[in-house]
């Protein structure tokens, strides 16, 4: 792009540019500095590579420096009309700034300014998917923490406090977090909502190194599931032990719920499973929605354990399959995993590829609210909600390719 960064050089070598900028050019920029486009109107390449628009301008005999927004947020057309109105407003003697605070009636909170935000970019995005997770991630993290404040009085500080929940567990999720909270921003202080520094600039130098840790029960990534499943259909395992596997990844229940698993429990015409409080770890009764893959598997199931109490029985009369059917599973496919970590897959899943609440979602995996005051008033389980949630995880986790992308 060399001829680019040569046009913006010669057509601003004068002293008086004009229109020297192109929408091509600006986006080829990558040295820091201030690039002219005439009338004051200068673009400036910080050292993060973040770009903004900057109008020099006089305001009553004082030179001042007017922060328009972010490129992303304000065009290069928007960005010259702007200058152009503020310009003619401070060679008639008027203040620029003093009439965009005027132009203020009421600084909004963060969530305010961050529902307007989604609300103005939502046609702008092709996959309605990602317009939703935009906003629901800035509900889940960001709103409880400093979603009533002032955007004019959010800290450095209070966008820390939100992305550190986050931060070494989803990585990636505080990553987007962040990038969004920034734009919010961007759009307050091209509005004149605040003044002064975005308070997203320079966190990662107050937050901690990244780092992937090792966890107690190593996942396999959502991506990978449903070429995981194929590999499990064709393993040397035992049918029962296929179909027990196969119905834990497609339910994200524990090892002990599916192995124990009892016919008395379900419901296959309602798509039931009913999962007594006695063998739950929360001890209380959970239900989960079947979706028809996993009412499928029970059918296969129930041709293999005739006469038998026990949905996946094992070698011995009236006895489970072994605590250790899965892990041996596992070893045969030559994966360094563990069982229980398909419940971390399906919930990354679930944050990261679906419009899913957070509430149905920990509802799917029987986490009890921890929260005494809320768990009080939550007489719900929310099993409608969930049917869809397991639904569609069944289709993305036995499809033959990748249905579900995340977008970028």
């Amino acid at each position: 792009m060399w001829y680019g960064m040569w046009d913006i050089r010669m057509a601003t070598k004068g002293k008086h540019p004009s229109k020297a900028l192109t929408a091509v050019a600006i986006r080829a920029l990558a040295t820091p500095g201030r690039y002219a486009d005439g009338n004051g109107l200068y673009v400036v390449v910080d050292p993060s590579g973040a770009k903004r628009w900057v109008l020099r301008t006089v305001i009553k005999g004082k030179r001042c420096d007017i922060g328009l927004g972010g490129i992303s947020l304000v065009t290069l057309a928007e960005a010259r009309e702007l200058t152009a109105q503020m310009r003619k407003l401070a060679r008639s003697g008027g203040d620029p700034l003093a009439e965009r605070r005027k132009a203020v009636i009421e600084i909004p909170t963060f969530e305010e300014a961050a529902k307007k935000v989604h609300a103005e970019h939502s046609g702008s995005w092709k996959n309605p998917k990602h317009a939703a997770q935009w906003i629901n991630t800035l509900t889940e993290y960001a709103f409880p923490i400093f979603g009533n404040k002032r955007v004019d009085g959010v800290d450095t500080n209070d966008v820390k406090a939100a992305l550190l929940a986050i931060w070494q567990d989803k990585p990636e999720t505080a990553k987007r977090v962040r990038q969004r909270i920034k734009m919010v921003f961007d759009w307050c202080k091209a509005l004149g909502f605040r003044p002064g520094d975005n308070p997203c600039d320079g966190l990662t130098k107050v937050l901690p190194r990244q780092t992937i840790r090792a966890e107690h029960h190593a996942a396999l990534a959502y991506a990978d599931v449903p070429a995981f499943i194929r590999l499990l259909r064709k393993s040397d395992a035992t049918e029962s032990a296929r179909l027990a596997f196969e119905l834990l990844i497609l339910t994200a229940t524990r090892t002990n719920e599916i192995l124990a698993a009892q016919w008395s429990e379900f419901d296959l015409e309602a798509a039931l499973w009913t999962i007594p409080a006695s063998r739950m770890k929360a001890k209380r009764e959970h239900r989960v929605p079947l979706s028809p893959r996993s009412v499928e598997i029970l059918k296969q199931a129930k041709k293999l354990s005739t006469e038998n109490q026990f949905v996946f029985p094992g070698i011995k009369p009236q006895k489970p399959l072994s605590n250790m059917t899965f892990l041996m599973a596992v070893r045969r496919l030559g994966k360094d995993i563990t069982v229980h970590g398909f419940r971390s897959s399906f919930r990354d899943w679930a944050a990261e590829c679906t419009n899913f609440p957070s509430d149905v979602c920990e509802a799917a995996l029987a986490h009890t609210i921890k929260n005494k005051a809320e768990a009080a008033y939550n007489r719900t389980d929310l099993f409608n909600k969930r049917a869809d949630l397991m639904a569609a995880w069944a289709v993305f986790s036995t499809s033959k390719e990748l249905l579900h992308k995340c977008p970028i």
